[in-house]
């Protein structure tokens, strides 16, 4: 069965999935970069190996994008700290992640290359690494069979694969069974992702399944530790001001007439307003939707020494400042969830906020976890928004309540990265 899928893999999934990216890049600036960038990539391997010593401990490390390198930054760090002689390959899928990852324990960054068995077997003969690593779930079928028969050990840290992946519909399981079952550790972030490893596997391989959680709370913690922000005040001691952060066009329907009029009638009300992807056409559009209701607002940019904290409506116009921002608030909205997904709910968590996000939210374990814990709250359209926000602004003992849960999920799930750096270089 396992050459059925091959057969199939690369005779008809693989041959469609890359004339349809081919035909896209005419279009699509960053696909057609994502091509530019991976033909470079065995010459740049090749370089590097030039002069390699026979010695020499080498480890590769795959993420799909910035946001899942966030995972694997803490677990790169703990293994140079144990292993500082080692050599570190990071590919990733995306140009968000090749572009904008810049991290000095990397000796190598590459783009992963198109999962053509030749390419896959071609890069790995040249790298040779010691094990090949991915985080979470960008798995590529040829680049893991080629390293099991190069006897190149391969491992998957934070997969997850709960109850409802698409992974265990009857037919796809049958194609990813042969996928994870060529993985020799598979590192789930949960028991119920364990559950859903063991029932994708059954007993096909030989594949090791340890629960060992989500580094990416380790990385969490750590930025919020180099923030300078004074995270000694009590959340009760901040300006009553939301954080919408990574905010869609589809969460923008669902949320704008019930901050408008909440900060008609509260002038106590503060609002950062964090787009997702910032663009002068989008900063001039949200001024003019607050400014007609006659409620002052400013860019980020334009405000001088503490002008943000003084101003009703602070538009974010720059990247990077979600994080600190969250500690400036008491309530936050993160977006995604109308649309392909909601973004990072350990950021808020961690700065003590109860979190309100969309009905998109089981990419994320945080996000599950949060909801039970009551620091996470799910809305599905404006009137949910509204009553979750007006109980968290209402009552106090519940916004104390889900303030400290919020913070609580993220506290006890550090030391993820550790157990990880541990497994890589154990099993």
């Amino acid at each position: 069965m396992k050459i059925f899928w091959q057969l199939v893999y690369n005779l008809l999934f693989l041959p469609v999935i890359y004339i349809i990216a081919r035909i896209s890049s005419l279009f699509n600036r960053k696909i057609k970069e994502g091509f530019i960038g991976r033909r470079k990539t065995i010459a740049k391997l090749q370089a590097f190996f030039k002069d390699r010593s026979p010695q020499d401990l080498v480890y590769w490390f795959h993420s799909a994008s910035h946001g899942e390198y966030e995972q694997v930054r803490p677990v790169l760090s703990g293994l140079k700290e144990i292993e500082p002689e080692c050599k570190c390959i990071v590919s990733f899928f995306s140009p968000s992640g090749y572009q904008h990852v810049n991290d000095s324990d990397i000796d190598l960054k590459i783009y992963l290359p198109v999962d053509f068995y030749w390419n896959s077997f071609r890069v790995l003969k040249i790298a040779k690494p010691h094990k090949l690593i991915f985080a979470e779930y960008d798995v590529w079928p040829n680049l893991i069979w080629s390293a099991q028969k190069l006897n190149v050990k391969t491992t998957v840290f934070s997969a997850r694969i709960p109850s409802n992946s698409t992974k265990l519909i009857p037919i796809i399981r049958s194609f990813y069974r042969h996928v994870y079952g060529s993985i020799n550790t598979i590192y789930t972030v949960s028991e119920k992702d364990h559950t859903g490893v063991r029932k994708l596997l059954r007993n096909n391989s030989t594949a090791l399944v340890r629960v060992l959680g989500n580094p990416r709370y380790d990385r969490v913690k750590e930025l919020a530790d180099k923030n300078s922000v004074d995270r000694s005040k009590s959340i009760m001691g901040r300006d009553l001001r939301l954080i919408a952060g990574s905010v869609w066009p589809e969460d923008e329907i669902i949320i704008l007439e019930t901050l408008l009029e909440l900060m008609r009638t509260r002038e106590d009300f503060y609002l950062y307003w964090v787009p997702h992807e910032p663009d002068e056409k989008y900063f001039s559009k949200a001024k003019k939707a607050f400014e007609t209701v006659e409620i002052p607002v400013k860019l980020m940019s334009e405000c001088k020494n503490g002008e943000m904290e003084e101003s009703r409506v602070i538009i974010i116009d720059s990247v990077g400042k979600l994080a600190e921002l969250y500690w400036q608030g008491r309530i936050a909205y993160v977006g995604g969830g109308f649309s392909t997904g909601i973004h990072n709910v350990m950021e808020p968590a961690i700065a003590r906020l109860p979190t309100i996000f969309g009905p998109k939210f089981h990419n994320s374990y945080a996000a599950e976890e949060l909801i039970e814990a009551g620091g996470g709250f799910s809305i599905s359209n404006d009137k949910e928004f509204s009553e979750t926000l007006e109980k968290l602004l209402n009552d106090k003992d519940y916004f104390l309540k889900s303030s400290s849960s919020a913070t609580g999920v993220i506290h006890k799930n550090i030391g993820s990265a550790t157990r990880v750096v541990r497994g890589i270089i154990r099993d």
